[in-house]
């Protein structure tokens, strides 16, 4: 599974930390307590203010909306893990394909 807190670095407009928790749960429809444990399992890493509260982003309410999917059709927590996992690594595999690609040869 890729970083999501990796992927912060580079500051894209969907990874700005926007949300407080509340919010991030009645967005996905997602009880507080369960992303808590998304978040120990390692399924995502939400921001955190100097005081250390957690700040969720567009991006990380996608990665809970694809989780709440992925639980729907069955998958258990390490089977989500290795989906979101595969999926970020597919994903950059199409990034480095597209930029080989785009490479005067």
């Amino acid at each position: 599974m890729a970083e999501p807190a990796a992927g912060r670095a580079a500051r894209s407009p969907g990874s700005r930390a926007l949300y407080a928790i509340s919010v991030a749960a009645e967005l996905t429809g997602t009880g507080q307590q369960n992303i808590r444990l998304y978040e120990t399992r390692g399924l995502l890493t939400p921001s955190r203010t100097a005081g250390g509260t957690r700040q969720y982003s567009d991006d990380d309410i996608a990665v809970l909306l694809r989780i709440g999917e992925l639980l729907e059709q069955g998958l258990n927590l390490a089977g989500v893990a290795k989906v979101l996992e595969l999926e970020a690594t597919n994903l950059q595999l199409h990034r480095d394909l597209k930029r080989a690609r785009s490479r005067p040869q």
